[in-house]
């Protein structure tokens, strides 16, 4: 009981994460929403249900359940929303390390991002 508990937590709290990551630059939504479905698998049935059907994430995460992988128009939407949500910042921020910091984060999500499979639409 007090492990689904802690599964169905941690799911809410990542689908949190996912949906404030949408904003914010070094939050990535994707592997937050994955983190979800996981722990909704484990903790909660219905929950999982829910995430899998949802009508913004669904998709995703049945592509990533059945094969691993991310179809192309999701990466691209990504890549885009990122690229503005890092531009934005890198204009904000004064501070050079703090600039070095958001690239080294923008390309390491981006060579996560491309070396996932994709799934052809």
């Amino acid at each position: 009981m007090a492990v689904r508990f802690l599964y169905l937590l941690f799911g809410w709290v990542a689908i949190a994460l996912g949906v404030i990551g949408i904003a914010l630059p070094v939050l990535p939504t994707t592997p937050f929403i994955l983190l979800a479905a996981w722990c909704f698998a484990k903790g909660s049935p219905r929950c999982h249900q829910w995430l899998r059907t949802n009508r913004y994430f669904g998709q995703m995460v049945q592509d990533w359940e059945r094969q691993k992988g991310l179809r192309r128009r999701y990466r691209r939407r990504a890549v885009a929303m990122m690229l503005v949500t890092f531009s934005i910042s890198l204009i904000v921020v004064p501070k050079i390390w703090l600039k070095i910091m958001l690239v080294g984060i923008l390309v390491s999500v981006l060579i996560y991002l491309y070396r996932l499979p994709v799934i052809e639409d």
